[in-house]
Parts: C-alpha cells; sequence; structure tokens
C-alpha cells in the first residue's frame, strides 16, 4: 500500500514527460523517502533507458521492485499510471473541449511548466553524477551522441559510450573508493533468477506475437498486438515511440492524422507516462464497438514488453554489478546518464515548447522557483497554466 499511495500520488502531478520524471522520482525515493542512493538510482535510469520499452515507467517499476517485490512493482505501475490512462480515455470521449485558444494556452503552460522540472532535473542530477572534469566531459559527448545520433538509438548509443569510456578511463581510479561506494550503496533485489528467466521467456513469446502481420480491422487481439509491437521496439520510451504508433494507427486506417496529433498534444500535457497516450488511441479507433474494453487492452499492452524486460534483467543486476569492470563501467554511465538528460532538455523538452520571449521567461521563472526558493511543483504547474490563461485572455 506504501508504493502503491506513493506512486498514485506521483502519477495525479508530475507533469512533463520521461525526463521530468525521473525529476520526480529522485526528489521523492532518494531525496525524501530514501528508498535508493542516487549511485543506485543512476543505475536503474542507465539500465532501463538500454532496454526497449517505457524508461521512466520501468524505472518506476524497478523502484517499486526494489522496495516490495513483485508486488511492489505492480503497485508502483499502477498507481503511476492509472491517473493519466484515466484521463486519456477521458479526452477520447470529450477532446473537443480543449480545441478552443482557452484550452490550448492552458494546454501550452502545462508543457512550459515540464520544462523547468526537466532543467531542475538536469542541474540536480548533473552534480552528483558528473562532479569532476573528465566526466563532464564524457557528459558533454554523451550529450553530442544523443543529439546527433538517430532519435531511436540516441539515448542507448550514448549509454554504450559511458560504459565504454568508464571501462578505459575510470578503471584506475581509487579501488578503495569505489569498494566503499559500492558497500555503501548498493541495493539488494530480493527476487530469483528463475522468475527473471521466466519473465524472458514470456517477454520472447510477447515479441513473437507482436511481429507477426495482423491487419484488417480492430480488434482486441490486433489491437493487443500492435500496441505491444509498439513497446517491444521502442529504445528510451517517450517521444521516440510516437513514429511507431503512427505506423500502427494511422497507417493503418485505425484512426485520422488529426486525431493523433490531438491526442499527442494532450498526453503531452498530461502526468504520468507519456505511455499512456495508448489508452487514448485504443478507445478512438475505428470501427470501434468497446472503446472502453480496446482502450485499456492497447495500455496493457504497450507497457507489457518493458515490464517483463526488466523484471528478466533485474534479479541478475545485483551479482553482475560487483565487479570492478562493471563498476567502473557503471561511473562511465552515470556521466552519459547526465548527458542524456541534458540533451534531452534541449530537444525535445525545450526546442518544441518555448517559442516566445514570454514563453521563455515563464520557464525561467518557473525554474526559479523549484531551484531557488523551493516552491512545491504542482503551484509551479498551476502558476504556469494561468499565466498563459491570462496571456491569451488580455489579448
Amino acid at each position: 500500500m506504501e508504493v502503491l499511495l506513493a506512486f498514485l500520488r506521483l502519477g495525479c502531478l508530475s507533469f512533463g514527460g520521461p525526463i521530468a520524471h525521473l525529476g520526480y522520482f529522485r526528489t521523492e525515493f532518494v531525496e525524501r523517502r530514501g528508498w535508493v542512493s542516487d549511485e543506485s538510482f543512476a543505475e536503474i535510469v542507465a539500465l532501463t533507458q538500454s532496454l526497449p520499452g517505457p524508461a521512466s515507467s520501468q524505472t518506476g517499476y524497478a523502484l517499486g521492485f526494489i522496495r516490495a517485490g513483485w508486488t511492489g512493482g505492480v503497485a508502483a505501475w499502477l498507481g503511476f499510471t492509472l491517473p493519466s490512462a484515466l484521463l486519456m480515455l477521458a479526452f477520447a470521449f470529450g477532446h473537443r473541449a480543449f480545441d478552443g485558444r482557452i484550452g490550448q494556452a492552458i494546454l501550452h503552460g502545462l508543457q512550459l511548466a515540464a520544462v523547468a522540472v526537466v532543467g531542475q532535473a538536469v542541474v540536480a542530477m548533473q552534480g552528483r553524477l558528473a562532479p569532476d572534469p573528465l566526466r563532464l566531459a564524457l557528459a558533454l559527448t554523451a550529450v553530442a551522441i544523443a543529439l546527433f545520433a538517430p532519435v531511436v538509438l540516441g539515448s542507448f548509443l550514448a549509454i554504450v559510450f559511458g560504459a565504454g569510456a568508464g571501462l578505459v578511463l575510470l578503471r584506475r581510479d581509487d579501488e578503495k573508493k569505489a569498494g566503499n561506494e559500492q558497500a555503501g550503496h548498493e541495493t539488494e533485489i530480493c527476487f530469483s533468477k528463475r522468475a527473471g528467466a521466466l519473465a524472458a521467456c514470456a517477454f520472447l513469446l510477447l515479441l513473437a506475437v507482436a511481429l507477426t502481420p495482423h491487419g484488417g480491422s480492430p480488434t482486441g487481439w490486433s489491437v493487443f498486438a500492435a500496441f505491444s509491437r509498439a513497446g517491444s521496439l521502442v529504445f528510451g520510451g517517450g517521444h521516440v515511440v510516437l513514429p511507431l504508433l503512427e505506423e500502427v494507427t494511422v497507417a493503418r486506417g485505425w484512426i485520422s492524422q488529426q486525431s493523433f496529433l490531438s491526442g499527442y498534444g494532450a498526453a503531452q500535457a498530461l502526468p504520468g507516462p507519456l505511455f499512456s497516450f495508448a489508452s487514448y488511441l485504443g478507445a478512438a479507433v475505428e470501427p470501434n464497438p468497446h472503446p472502453l474494453l480496446l482502450g485499456m487492452c492497447a495500455l496493457v499492452a504497450i507497457f507489457l514488453p518493458g515490464l517483463l524486460l526488466i523484471t528478466a534483467v533485474l534479479p541478475f543486476w545485483s551479482s553482475v554489478r560487483r565487479r570492478a569492470s562493471v563498476r567502473a563501467a557503471i561511473r562511465g554511465i552515470h556521466a552519459s546518464v547526465a548527458g542524456v538528460l541534458i540533451a534531452a532538455l534541449y530537444s525535445p523538452v525545450w526546442s518544441s515548447t518555448v517559442h516566445t520571449g514570454s514563453d521563455f521567461w515563464i520557464v525561467i521563472t518557473a525554474f526559479a522557483l523549484l531551484t531557488v526558493w523551493k516552491t512545491q511543483p504542482l503551484l509551479v504547474v498551476l502558476g504556469a497554466c494561468v499565466v498563459c490563461w491570462l496571456r491569451v485572455a488580455l489579448v
């Protein structure tokens, strides 16, 4: 119940997409509750960024998993996902309410507040994960990789670079210090390797189903297969999944391009995981005699592959990371994670949201409220929405 309530609260308040969610998770579970250390949190982030699936939801699932076993993982996913999923289902039935200027202004205010939240996460994690000149240089190199590599592989390649650079450049660091850090921060994961192997087999079976061609009108089975395909093949989650979702819905004639983009705009402005967009798409496909059923089917299908995969990997992680070479690679990965966050702050978060001078000053003010005056994120989000509403109403 502790895990469910903690993530349900975040599911209602975590605006800003997958990168912002990492900032919320760090504040809640590293700083406030102390469930994991900063180092362990960075390892989880690096691991989920390197696996297919919704990275922020996999991170939340792993945190719940570490806290209370597989039931904690499921409770974390439910709590974090349910609010946004219900809102997206509601939007599927009444999205025209946000078509006007006032509605669009409110949505834009939510997006501007999200930029500030991401900026806060970047500042906090960079100081911890890339504190010296060498690791800062690795982080900046990871920024370049994430920005200029193909979108689908950018984060993954940056993580791979960090691991390799750590092996080469950080191996000779003081072993005693590394050992003390490992002893002080290691988080044991109580889950059997047999269960992890079963999860891996289930993932492979699901992947085989997802890759089987399914055409024609949307049915429960075809929707499940289509959305599990998207969830199985995307690295990094978040915005990267959009081309795959468009391929399995718009390209098949299940939903119009306009409806797709309308739902995507709402998903960016809502709290919780962006993958909850699937519940809207499942409910909005046509013909659709059971929109609620297909919406929930799409929601489960897109998350299931990633959750199975992180379940398969976690039981083996504690023993693997005790090796000296792995510790060196992890330190390099920490720096790369900071770089990936910086790159994401620029694109797509900043570049797709801040368009005018007033947008810039709203973001700067929100960032100052969060970092200097330690204002509650919910108040910052509400303030940004009010300012954007007034900006439109007074014109």
